[in-house]
C-alpha cells in the first residue's frame, strides 16, 4: 500500500446477486485531506461505493483500507466516519443542538466537552444560536447545513457525502456548494462525495472518478477530465462534447489525420487510437470550434450550416450542420462578432489539432 494513500480500495468487487457485478473490480487510492468525488450516471455503482466505505454494504470480493487498518469487518458505529445523507436524516424529535450531541454522547464524551464542539460545530456552518429550535422550524439549506455540522461534530477520520445537495433548489445547491467547499478547506479532512451532478463536481473537487457501469473510466483532477478525457463517455458525461466518427487515415508527429463519414479529412490528437484504418471517435469542445478559421493556424476546414439558435445569457447555443451530422453545437459569446447568425446561414469552421481528440470507437 501506497504511504500516501489514506483510504483504498484493494480490487473490491459488489453483487447484489451473485451474479451481476454492481462494482467491478475497483483500486482507489486517496491521499488523506482530498476531496474526491465520485461522479457517474444512475446504476453506475458510485452509491455502493460510498456504502461500502461507510460499512452498510459488504463488498463481495477485495478490501477496503482507512488509514492504513482494514475495515471490511469492522462495524460502521466503529469506523469514525462522519456521513451526510440526501435526505439529512436528522431526529425531528431533537433540537439542532440535540442532533449534533448525539453522535458525541454514543461516544461517551462529556457534557461540557459536548456543548463546546456543538457550538463550534455551529459556528462553522454559520447556524451558530440556532441550537433551540427543532429541525421542521428551519429551511432545506438549513437543514442540510446541520447534517454536515452533525458529520463533523466528532471530528471524523473521513466524511461521506452522499448526494447531500440533491433535494435543494439551484441557488441554495450552489451556496452549499461553496459552502462545503470552504469548509473542507478550513478543516483540511478527507472527503468522498458521491453526484450525478457534473457541474457539481467539477466545481468543488480535487480529482474526481468517472464511474460507469461499475468501472472507474478516469480519475484526475477536473481539468484533466474535461480538457483531457482518456474515452468517449468522459468526454460526454464531462460537459459538453461533439463526436464525429470517422476512420484513422494516417498518424505522423503526434497527429492523426482521420477521415470523416462523408470523405471529410481533419486532423486531430490521438489518445487511445492504435493504428491506420482503426474506427475511432473524435470529441471536440462546443467552444473550442473556430469560425472562419485562418488556414495557417487551423488546417482543418469543414463547411458548417446554422440550424439552431439557443440564447443563454452569455452565449448562444448554435446547433449547425457538419461533415452530415445536424446536432454539432458551437457556442458563441453573445459579444462576438459572430452572434448576429441567423437560421441558415453558412460558413467554414475548424479547430487545431490539439483541442480535438481521436478516442477509441468502441
Amino acid at each position: 500500500m501506497s504511504e500516501e494513500s489514506y483510504v483504498r480500495f484493494e480490487d473490491v468487487r459488489k453483487s447484489y446477486d451473485g451474479e451481476t457485478l454492481v462494482v467491478r473490480s475497483l483500486d482507489i487510492d486517496l491521499p488523506k485531506g482530498e476531496f474526491v468525488t465520485i461522479l457517474g450516471p444512475s446504476g453506475s455503482g458510485k452509491t455502493t461505493c460510498l456504502m461500502m466505505l461507510a460499512g452498510f454494504e459488504t463488498p463481495t470480493h477485495g478490501k477496503i483500507y482507512l488509514d492504513g487498518q482494514p475495515l471490511n469487518d469492522r462495524p460502521p458505529h466503529k469506523r469514525n466516519i462522519g456521513v451526510v445523507f440526501q435526505n439529512y436524516a436528522l431526529f425531528p424529535h431533537m433540537t439542532v443542538a440535540e442532533n449534533l450531541a448525539f453522535p458525541l454522547q454514543v461516544r461517551g464524551i462529556g457534557r461540557s466537552e459536548t456543548e463546546e464542539k456543538v457550538n463550534k460545530a455551529l459556528d462553522m456552518v454559520q447556524l451558530g444560536g440556532f441550537g433551540e429550535r427543532m429541525p421542521a422550524q428551519l429551511s432545506g439549506g438549513q437543514q442540510q447545513r446541520v447534517a454536515v455540522a452533525r458529520a463533523l461534530v466528532f471530528d471524523p477520520k473521513l466524511v461521506l457525502m452522499d448526494e447531500p445537495l440533491g433535494a435543494l433548489d439551484k441557488q441554495l445547491r450552489e451556496q452549499m456548494q461553496y459552502e462545503i467547499k470552504r469548509i473542507h478547506e478550513n478543516l483540511g479532512v478527507t472527503v468522498v462525495y458521491v453526484t450525478h451532478n457534473q457541474s457539481e463536481a467539477l466545481m468543488m473537487s480535487d480529482r474526481i472518478a468517472v464511474f460507469n457501469e461499475g468501472i472507474v473510466q478516469q480519475l484526475a483532477p477536473p481539468d484533466v477530465l474535461y480538457e483531457q478525457p482518456n474515452n468517449s463517455f468522459v468526454a460526454q458525461f464531462i460537459g459538453e462534447s461533439n463526436q464525429l466518427r470517422g476512420t484513422l487515415n494516417a498518424m505522423e508527429n503526434g497527429e492523426a489525420e482521420v477521415m470523416l463519414s462523408d470523405g471529410t479529412l481533419v486532423l486531430a490528437t490521438p489518445v487511445n487510437v492504435e493504428g491506420v484504418g482503426q474506427e475511432t471517435l473524435l470529441s471536440l469542445r462546443p467552444e473550442r470550434v473556430i469560425f472562419n478559421p485562418d488556414t495557417n493556424v487551423t488546417p482543418t476546414h469543414l463547411p458548417a450550416k446554422v440550424i439552431e439558435l439557443i440564447y443563454l445569457g452569455d452565449h448562444i447555443r448554435t446547433r449547425m450542420a457538419v461533415a452530415g451530422q445536424d446536432d454539432f453545437i458551437v457556442k458563441i459569446q453573445n459579444d462576438s462578432d459572430h452572434a448576429s447568425l441567423s437560421i441558415g446561414d453558412t460558413l467554414t469552421i475548424g479547430w487545431r489539432s490539439q483541442d480535438c481528440r481521436a478516442l477509441d470507437a468502441t
